[in-house]
């Protein structure tokens, strides 16, 4: 019987800003997701529109303690190994390494907190996946440059990866250069630290701005394999297929021009040059790239090893206006979707489609020819302590059994190459879409209310022990 590769990567993934806090210790410096607040504001924030680049008193701000694991990593990995995690993908805070982005002296309190991080993984023989630039572009260099419109950013980008890959060379392996690059087509603060003044073309700002992060992402993956002979470099994608409404054309056509917008970026990163038809998308919209000569060598010299990708739903979408109107964010701040009948929603009113996995994943891979590495996965819910302190939570396991099924389809079936699957995220950590503690996504609950009360107390879900078993028996086990 077809079974996982023996040397398959189980695992969770979280994102330093998301999980660590300690915003202000250990040397680390100022973020854009420091200053990206909870409540009415947190989109306007993130999506380039109001300009808040300091923290205030009017705002809170969960993700500045997080679940603290920057205090409570080794007690935290420890957990991932008692789970038997092959995989934990995490991400450098860039201003814990470099306070300002473009510092001469990197901040040795910040490489050693890592140094820390690794060695405790590899106790347990859990394998870093290590995202470089997960959401956090330096405040400073947003004040100096205004983020990544200004090209200015790809050489303060490389200083900070050449300090990194140098440091690490013999502890990290996977290298992802940024995660869900396309987002910053839709949260352009949070993707790229730009905002828009007025009078500005926010188009073209953020077509600019998503070119530098082409460009630096390609000088990363060949310095990288230089540094590093033996790494792996991938790219990172916020998936999920688009389906057409109807069997209309106009709807199938609709459909397939959404895809089309949500993988150019790793079209190019994947190809080495933009595709055609986006390059005509970009001069109907009035959008002029400088894209040298130069970059266009560095682009093709730089592709990557592996796409990766977050998968959480699929989308549906139609070319009728009507149609349109009713469309909802199916509990998603940043992709609007008509609802799908066919499909359940969770808590949150995110809809529910583990076949939209396997469907997504062929789609990458008859696109790419490359190995894919599910790298986020999971549901954000409302999860209630019992007075005996355990916590059962039947719907994440529901889940991801569903999603898990599905994945093993598309290996053992479709015969489709995958490195691993990271769920998102085993141990319950600040939600990047609500920044909120209450939409929890872990196997590991910790103490943490949206108010900022709690103990910071871990506590072992069902689904903790149930997935302990899946990679035990390397997904046979899914009951």
């Amino acid at each position: 019987m077809a079974q996982f590769p023996t040397n398959f990567l189980w695992g969770g993934a979280t994102a330093a800003n998301q999980c660590e806090g300690g915003y202000n210790e250990g040397g680390r410096g100022l973020a854009n997701v420091d200053v990206v607040p909870f409540g009415e504001d947190r989109f306007p924030v993130a999506s380039g529109w109001m300009k808040m680049l300091t923290c205030d008193d009017a705002h809170e701000y969960p993700s500045h303690e997080a679940v603290d694991l920057y205090h409570h990593y080794k007690e935290d990995i420890r957990l991932f190994g008692e789970m038997g995690f092959k995989c934990y993908r995490m991400s450098i805070a860039w201003t814990r390494i470099l306070p300002n982005g473009d510092d001469d002296t990197p901040n040795e309190a910040g490489l050693a907190f890592y140094d820390s991080v690794f060695d405790e993984c590899h106790k347990y023989g859990i394998e870093p996946l290590v995202t470089i630039c997960h959401f956090d572009t330096p405040i400073a260099l947003i004040r100096k440059y205004g983020g990544w419109k200004d090209r200015r950013m790809v050489d303060a980008y490389l200083k900070y990866c050449a300090v990194i890959f140098n440091r690490y060379k013999n502890t990290v392996r996977y290298w992802l250069t940024f995660n869900e690059i396309n987002m910053l087509l839709h949260m352009p603060f949070i993707g790229a630290g730009v905002y828009f003044e007025e009078g500005e073309n926010p188009e073209q700002i953020k077509y600019t701005a998503a070119h530098h992060e082409l460009v630096a992402s390609a000088k990363a993956v060949k310095l990288a394999h230089e540094i590093m002979p033996d790494c792996m470099v991938g790219c990172m994608l916020a998936a999920g297929q688009y389906y057409p409404y109807t069997c209309n054309p106009l709807d199938v056509q609709a459909a397939m021009e959404a895809d089309r917008d949500n993988y150019f970026l790793i079209d190019a990163q994947v190809y080495g040059e933009y595709p055609v038809w986006a390059l005509k998308r970009m001069e109907r919209a009035g959008v002029r790239i400088d894209c040298t000569a130069e970059d266009r060598r560095v682009m093709k010299e730089g592709v990557v090893d592996f796409v990766s990708f977050s998968y959480y739903s699929s989308r549906t979408t139609s070319a009728d206006p009507e149609v349109l109107a009713h469309q909802s964010q199916g509990g998603n701040a940043v992709f609007a979707t008509v609802n799908n009948p066919y499909l359940d929603e969770s808590e949150w009113g995110w809809q529910i489609d583990p076949v939209g996995l396997r469907i997504t994943m062929n789609s990458l891979y008859d696109r790419y020819r490359k190995p894919l590495f599910i790298v986020e996965n999971g549901l954000g819910a409302n999860d209630t302590v019992e007075p005996d302190g355990s916590i059962h939570d039947p719907y994440r396991i529901a889940y991801l059994r569903a999603h898990i099924e599905e994945m093993k389809k598309a290996v053992l079936e479709d015969g489709l190459p995958l490195l691993g699957y990271t769920m998102w995220g085993p141990i319950d950590l600040v939600s990047n879409g609500t920044g909120e503690m209450k939409k929890r996504y872990g196997f590991i609950y910790v103490d943490k209310q949206n108010d900022g009360s709690g103990t910071l107390e871990r506590r072992r879900k069902d689904s903790f022990y149930w997935y302990k078993k899946v990679i035990a028996s390397n997904g046979e086990d899914l009951d």
